[in-house]
């Protein structure tokens, strides 16, 4: 694999003191074990895809802006990954991971129903206001990273359904299509999300937790009337 020229780079495919950021590890005899070294650059590569496909669009990002960013050489990328469409994946299903482990977190501190949905979605539209570029990359530019990417989406939202889904009884009761209406809360507030990402309006999304958990409970006097009719 041919390296690219005039980024310094040693064979190890550590960037050279010389050229190294903050954020790099040192070239040469350094003392650190593989493991950490791989681990790094893997973080690092991952990282830099969310901000090249924030930044370029999915279509528009290559290896070398990936490169650039993370500040490795192409070798290290082709031990880490295949190719782009591998390295977003990977990025995304990291961004998912760590989504889900904040709304969780969220949502089991609290003990109805009620404080649990909306710690939850407060837990997530504070991510995606804090994480601007994972945001874009999770909400907008999977939908441009082909059938793989897209199958990815479908599952993390199905996996977003299915924490509400088990609380919709409680929170609709007598509801007897509980997989439809988490359904719809994940991608009435996956909506909400797209719509400010695409506005350039992504720090309003905090506060919009209550106002979204107030949408949401108004499924409760539709069913009830649903059910009074039918």
């Amino acid at each position: 694999m041919i390296e690219p020229t005039g980024q310094g780079y040693d064979q190890s495919g550590l960037v050279s003191d010389a050229k190294r950021g903050p954020h790099q590890l040192p070239s040469g005899r350094h003392g650190l074990l593989r493991s950490f070294v791989a681990a790094n650059q893997r973080d690092r590569i991952l990282s830099a895809v969310a901000c090249a496909s924030a930044e370029l669009g999915y279509a528009e990002m290559s290896v070398e802006a990936i490169i650039v960013s993370a500040g490795v050489s192409r070798r290290t990328f082709y031990e880490h990954f295949k190719n782009k469409e591998d390295a977003f994946l990977a990025a995304y299903d990291g961004a998912m991971r760590m989504q889900a482990r904040l709304i969780r977190r969220a949502y089991l501190k609290e003990t109805t129903v009620r404080d649990r949905l909306r710690a939850g979605i407060a837990a997530y539209l504070q991510f995606m206001a804090s994480e601007p570029e994972l945001a874009r990359m999770c909400i907008v530019e999977v939908l441009a990273a082909g059938p793989r990417a897209m199958a990815r989406r479908r599952d993390a939202m199905r996996m977003f359904a299915e924490i509400i889904e088990d609380n919709i009884h409680e929170l609709i009761p007598g509801c007897r299509r509980a997989e439809l209406v988490a359904e719809t809360i994940v991608g009435g507030i996956h909506e909400v999300v797209l719509s400010r990402i695409l506005a350039g309006r992504i720090d309003e999304l905090p506060a919009l937790a209550d106002d979204l958990l107030v949408t949401f409970l108004m499924l409760d006097i539709g069913a009830r009337d649903l059910n009074a009719r039918y």
